[in-house]
Order: structure tokens, then C-alpha cells, then sequence
């Protein structure tokens, strides 16, 4: 336990520019832009009056309290929404974070040093594992929490410089504070959905001599072609092709694209937006659960899993020396 508590360390401080340091300077944008949009609007911009069903509103202070209250259920509902670009963020830290982790070792002749110490490559390829899947996320959903209530704080002020309060009602949701706990209950679900994209990255980037985004991203995609151009050929003597489009969903889009967060909104039939109620966690964090019900979701993290198992063996042997 001790080991893994210093491999963990050692890949966040080794990489704490990309997992920390990123996000913060993306939230510090978002802040400056946003957040001094919202303080704009409110100082010489925006509408004194709205429209309600059509009809005009003399007033923002005219608001009824029912409709008032429907927008700060919104609000404290939706908020976690603005960290978004956050999580596009981590999408692509962890990518690449992934392609490189093993084969940095072995291009700098690092992993003489790291195989010299009492470290199997069990420990450090799991340790890069849960740096990608678990570290990673949280230190994203810390950073995305306190920038959305900034931005949310921000934006209540400028409606309360134009005569519409909303702290009152904003802070009586429990929604307010338990967003962020939602987020960490999909945490789960994401690791599950990942693990095909980290097995396949770190298999790359444990057997790769070099160009290594070319193998991971490449070698799907030619695959792709592969197919295409045989069922071209077969296609005129035979009914018997490849199915194309469920390769590319399941195989290709799964293998590359499973550290999207929300990838599994892709499939199947989920409502994440009530116009009447916004959006509505609770069933979202079920509706988002219940695609595990799919056998092909487990297939594909038993078949990630084995792709991390193979990168701890290759790893054993590749080193380059």
C-alpha cells in the first residue's frame, strides 16, 4: 500500500503540469471570461425587462416567486454543467498521458533506473492505471467545482445588480450541494467506460519503438480501410461483409474515444435535459447506470483489463536495453 502511495505521488508530481496546472489555467480563463461577462452585463449591459409566454414584463423586480424559484432550481441543478470545458480538458491530459507513460521510460533509459528499485511492473503500470482513472478525474472535479461556483456566485451578483436576487432560492436547493457528489458517483461508471482506451494506450505505449500516436491512433483507423476496401472486394461475389458502422461505434469510437466523460450518453436513449426542471441528476446519475446492463460495456472493460495486463508484461521484456 505503501509502494502504490509513492508510485501515485511520483506520477502526479512528474506530471503536474498537465493535471493540475492545465485545468487551472482553463478554469482561470473561464473565470476571467465569463465570470467578467457576467460583471459587464450587469454594469452596462443587458435588458431591464423580459418575456414571459409572450407577454412583456415591465420589470426584471416583476418576476413571479413560482418562476423564480423554477430558475434557481435550475441553476443550483445545472451549474456543474459550466466546468465542462474542463473535462474536455482531462479528455485530452489523460490521451496523452496514457501514450506516454510507459514509453517515456523506455526512450530516456528512465526504466533502468525505475527496474533497479523494488518495483514490479505490476505496481507501476497500476499506478499509472489509477493515476489516468482515478487521480486524474477527482483533481478535475475539485478544480471544475470551485470554478462553476465561482461562475455561479458571479453570475447571481450581475442578476442581483439588475434588481433579481436569486441567493435565497439558489442556496435553499440541495441540488447546490450535491452536484458535486453526483460527479463523484459517476466516477465508477467512467472508469468502466475508460478502461478500453487506457488498456489499448498504455499496450501501445509499452510495445511502441516510436511513433506512437501513430500506432494507437493509426492502426484503427487503417483497420477501417481494411475493411472497407473488403467488402468492396467481396462484396460483389458474396452477401457476406463486415458490418463497418458497428466497428467503427464499438471498436474504434470505444477504443479511442472511452476517456470522454459522458461517452455512455451515446448510447442508448438518455434524456439529460427537462425543459420544465432542467436537468435532473439523480435521474441522469440512473439513466447513465443503467447501460451497464449491456453485455458489450463489460466485454469491452474484460478486453481493457487484458490490454493492461499485457502492458505490464511487455514491459517486463521491452526495455530497450
Amino acid at each position: 500500500m505503501k509502494t502504490m502511495k509513492w508510485l501515485l505521488r511520483r506520477e502526479f508530481w512528474e506530471h503536474k503540469g498537465a493535471f493540475f496546472w492545465a485545468p487551472v489555467a482553463v478554469a482561470a480563463a473561464m473565470i476571467l471570461l465569463v465570470g467578467g461577462g457576467f460583471m459587464y452585463a450587469m454594469a452596462f449591459g443587458g435588458h431591464e425587462t423580459i418575456q414571459i409566454d409572450g407577454h412583456k414584463v415591465v420589470s426584471i423586480q416583476g418576476i413571479p416567486p413560482a418562476l423564480r424559484y423554477k430558475i434557481a432550481h435550475v441553476a443550483a441543478s445545472g451549474y456543474m454543467g459550466l466546468a465542462m470545458p474542463l473535462f474536455l480538458v482531462l479528455t485530452v491530459v489523460v490521451f496523452f498521458y496514457c501514450l506516454s507513460a510507459l514509453y517515456d521510460d523506455r526512450r530516456d533509459r528512465s526504466i533502468l533506473f525505475w527496474k533497479s528499485l523494488p518495483l514490479s511492473d505490476r505496481d507501476t503500470v497500476l499506478s499509472k492505471v489509477l493515476t489516468a482513472l482515478v487521480v486524474a478525474p477527482l483533481v478535475t472535479i475539485a478544480i471544475g467545482t470551485a470554478t462553476s461556483l465561482i461562475l455561479l456566485v458571479l453570475g447571481m451578483i450581475s442578476a442581483t445588480g439588475k434588481g433579481f436576487n436569486l441567493f435565497a432560492p439558489v442556496l435553499m436547493e440541495p441540488n447546490l450541494y450535491l452536484s458535486p457528489l453526483y460527479l463523484v458517483a459517476f466516477l465508477p461508471l467512467y472508469i468502466i467506460w475508460a478502461l478500453p482506451t487506457v488498456g489499448w494506450l498504455l499496450m501501445v505505449s509499452s510495445w511502441a519503438r516510436s511513433k506512437v500516436f501513430l500506432w494507437a491512433v493509426g492502426t484503427p483507423l487503417i483497420a477501417v480501410l481494411v475493411l472497407k476496401w473488403f467488402n468492396f472486394i467481396v462484396g460483389h461475389v458474396s452477401d457476406t461483409i463486415f458490418d463497418i458502422d458497428w466497428f467503427v461505434s464499438e471498436v474504434v469510437a470505444r477504443g479511442l474515444g472511452g476517456l470522454v466523460p459522458g461517452i455512455w450518453l451515446s448510447h442508448g436513449d438518455i434524456v439529460v435535459i427537462n425543459k420544465e426542471v432542467g436537468l435532473d441528476p439523480t435521474q441522469l446519475l440512473g439513466l447513465s447506470y443503467a447501460t451497464l446492463a449491456s453485455p458489450g460495456v463489460w466485454v469491452a472493460a474484460a478486453v481493457g483489463a487484458g490490454m493492461i495486463y499485457a502492458a505490464m508484461r511487455l514491459r517486463r521484456w521491452r526495455d530497450e536495453g
